[in-house]
């Protein structure tokens, strides 16, 4: 390759023994530049990856001497498959889960009497809030804060409460054969991080830093005694704070370099870009590259239409699919087909097997659950789709889909295409614009109210898609919002 002048500077600071955080925007040739460190070295490393494809990609990459792996993988190889016979087990309420650690009766916090299934969910709350962390012991910063009882005194009072629970329900975590509390892959993870290890390599190099949890930070940057560390990622493209994820590049000790020459799209895409970068305060702003000619504007059959939730990519393709256009969804539809079928017996009165649902009787319940059950905020968007849709509609639908090969349209929400990129992009509607603020402007209208930084980080995702067309679609609001002047032009 021949190294943009970025990149030759990246290279001579890695082989002169720097820490680095690399900041590489979209398209900017992230895994290459890694690569190129990498083959230019015979010194053992290793790259952590943020998912297994993205591992297996990098594989076919990098030199021999450099291992691939997700940081689940090494956990998972060290400490995991002890607790294979646990992983994967069924869902069950949080109220059930609670009852076997002893959580029976409501409590009195100050003037509140909470439920035993309050009690339950802040409980287990509280042990995925631990996992996430670099801390080595729960405590009370690790239980959420709960509406009605922010003040401190109700809090610390609250903490009291749910604590022994907490540490009863980590410890049940700890038996390998079985126990109350469903095991999650994040809880070897942390068992892993906690047993301090040693990463046996020269370098080490972690890639979607942007996205790292506190405990893999810790167990990362504690190699630094013996290993080089360097960090590559997007501040912009920091999507999962919903999970736990932090911006780690923020505060590494380390020389700081970008790569801000965009390979992906030409000038016209980079300034829609530095719009949402603008927004969102990123550090980097982009450059195309001269001789794409990326264009925005309408585009009548899109190769992606990106969504903002699993409900609007699954409308999409059944419109599609009405339209008698051959579809695929990103990721596929084999764990919608299981779900739709288990939605389906559950309706119609019947029990389901599958792994996630048996537990439940009834459809109500799995609505309870997604609703008011923090353990089945992820099942929501599915229950919605539910709701709107027949499982039978879904069903039919998912028998349609073709493989992205063969497919004259791929659906997706902004969060799988992260890391994709597809020629034309077509942003789909239910992207929506913030609600009006309470201010007024000189004509006496409302004026729209701030964008948010997480959604203008997902709508630089979304637009960063896209290599020769880009119909802004569902952001086109964009262009009438206070916050949407043009961001820096190169």
């Amino acid at each position: 390759m021949n190294p943009t002048d970025e990149q030759a500077h990246a290279a001579d600071r890695f082989h002169a023994g720097d820490h680095m955080a690399l900041q590489a925007g979209a398209g900017t040739g992230k895994t290459t530049t890694l690569a190129l460190l990498a083959t230019r070295t015979k010194r053992r490393g290793r790259y952590l990856a943020f998912n297994k494809a993205i591992a297996l990609d990098a594989a076919r990459r990098f030199p021999s001497h450099v291992s691939c792996k997700t940081a689940h993988s090494l956990a998972y190889a060290a400490v995991g498959h002890r607790y294979q016979s646990r992983l994967g087990s069924a869902r069950q309420p949080s109220w059930k889960t609670g009852s076997a650690l002893g959580i029976t009766k409501s409590m009195p916090i100050g003037d509140n009497d909470l439920s035993a299934k309050v009690l339950s969910h802040t409980a287990l709350r509280t042990v995925t809030r631990f996992c996430h962390s670099a801390d080595t012991a729960i405590a009370s910063r690790h239980v959420p804060r709960l509406r009605g009882l922010e003040c401190p005194d109700l809090h610390e009072q609250l903490a009291e409460t749910v604590l022994p629970f907490a540490r009863t329900a980590w410890e049940d975590l700890q038996h390998s054969e079985q126990g109350s509390v469903r095991f999650e892959h994040d809880h070897y993870l942390k068992m892993w991080a906690l047993s301090e290890p040693k990463i046996d390599a020269d370098f080490l190099l972690l890639d979607e830093a942007q996205d790292t949890n506190p405990v893999l930070e810790q167990v990362f940057t504690a190699q630094r005694g013996h290993a080089q560390l360097v960090m590559v990622g997007d501040s912009a493209q920091a999507i999962y704070g919903w999970r736990g994820a932090t911006d780690v590049m923020a505060h590494f000790d380390g020389t700081a370099l970008a790569l801000t020459q965009s390979f992906r799209f030409g000038p016209h895409l980079a300034q829609e870009a530095n719009r949402w970068l603008a927004i969102a305060g990123a550090p980097i702003r982009l450059q195309g590259t001269e001789t794409i000619p990326t264009r925005l504007g309408p585009v009548d059959t899109p190769d992606a239409i990106l969504c903002r939730t699993n409900v609007g990519a699954m409308t999409r393709v059944l419109s599609h699919l009405q339209a008698g256009h051959r579809v695929a969804l990103a990721g596929g539809g084999d764990s919608l087909r299981s779900l739709a079928l288990a939605a389906r017996d559950l309706k119609n009165g019947r029990p389901t097997s599958h792994t996630e649902l048996f537990l439940f009787s009834t459809w109500g319940e799995v609505q309870d659950y997604a609703a008011h059950d923090p353990a089945g905020a992820d099942l929501q968007p599915f229950v919605d789709l539910i709701d709107t849709r027949t499982p039978d509609e879904l069903l039919s639908a998912v028998s349609e889909l073709v493989d992205e090969s063969r497919a004259q349209v791929t659906v997706s929400t902004a969060h799988k295409a992260k890391g994709r990129e597809w020629p034309t992009v077509q942003i789909a509607d239910d992207f929506r614009p913030p609600k009006d603020s309470d201010e007024t402007d000189s004509q006496g209208q409302l004026v729209p109210g701030p964008i948010d930084d997480a959604e203008a980080r997902l709508a630089y995702v979304a637009v960063t898609r896209a290599r020769t067309c880009l119909d802004l679609g569902g952001l086109a609001w964009v262009n009438q919002h206070p916050d949407g002047t043009p961001g820096w032009h190169p």
